[in-house]
């Protein structure tokens, strides 16, 4: 038996890791513009990764998921999710994301200071080359199934706002309380379908 729980949420803020290298280009006709770009993809699942009870679980953006809040409010461009050291914005056009069905795509012009030089120079050697983007996830659905004879757990991610995107050098995974919380919140209900399914069954093998 299956379950499936969807819910809102107010939590906070999520860092995740994108699943894809940064890609770079220079003009130096364009004023010796540097861009990075990348990706995320959407309806496509995560690396597996495990609660603190060893269980597996995976998680997805579904598509459309940021439409809402990239209609509504800017994103910036941080260099490793340091609010004080910014490279670009939405709002400017230093940042320009494009929102198609099967992924959002981006493109971060870095800038001419000394924070957008350390940060070129460290992307160009590879010593950078993730990426992980900031997120509160508003509405989410939890489910379950069957990988051969393993147990996975599923998180889709329905609708969020999106903050910011930043270049690092350790992209981040899922790990805070909140999320571990909700997905024992979800083993919980499914144990209490289960429990009522497997009585339900058994009260009606006994009227037969």
């Amino acid at each position: 038996m299956e379950l499936e729980k969807e819910k809102r949420t107010t939590q906070t803020k999520e860092i995740r890791a994108l699943p894809v290298k940064l890609e770079i280009r220079a003009s130096e006709g364009d004023e010796g513009k540097r861009t990075i770009t990348g990706s995320i993809k959407y309806d496509t699942n995560s690396a597996d990764m495990e609660d603190w009870y060893g269980d597996t679980w995976v998680e997805q953006i579904a598509s459309g998921a940021f439409s809402e809040s990239l209609k509504t409010r800017g994103v910036v461009g941080l260099w490793s999710h340091d609010t004080s050291q910014v490279l670009g914005n939405t709002k400017s056009g230093t940042l320009r994301i494009d929102d198609g069905k099967t992924e959002l795509r981006f493109e971060l012009d870095i800038p001419d200071t000394t924070v957008g030089n350390d940060a070129w120079s460290l992307i160009q050697r590879g010593d950078v080359d993730g990426v992980s983007f900031g997120m509160r996830v508003t509405k989410d659905k939890w489910s379950s199934e069957k990988r051969g004879e393993q147990k996975i757990y599923k998180r889709s991610i329905l609708n969020a706002e999106l903050f910011e995107i930043s270049p690092v050098a350790f992209p981040a995974y899922p790990s805070n309380e909140v999320l571990v919380r909700s997905l024992d919140d979800f083993k919980a209900d499914e144990q209490r379908a289960s429990d009522h399914y497997e009585k339900e069954k058994m009260l009606l093998e006994l009227d037969l």
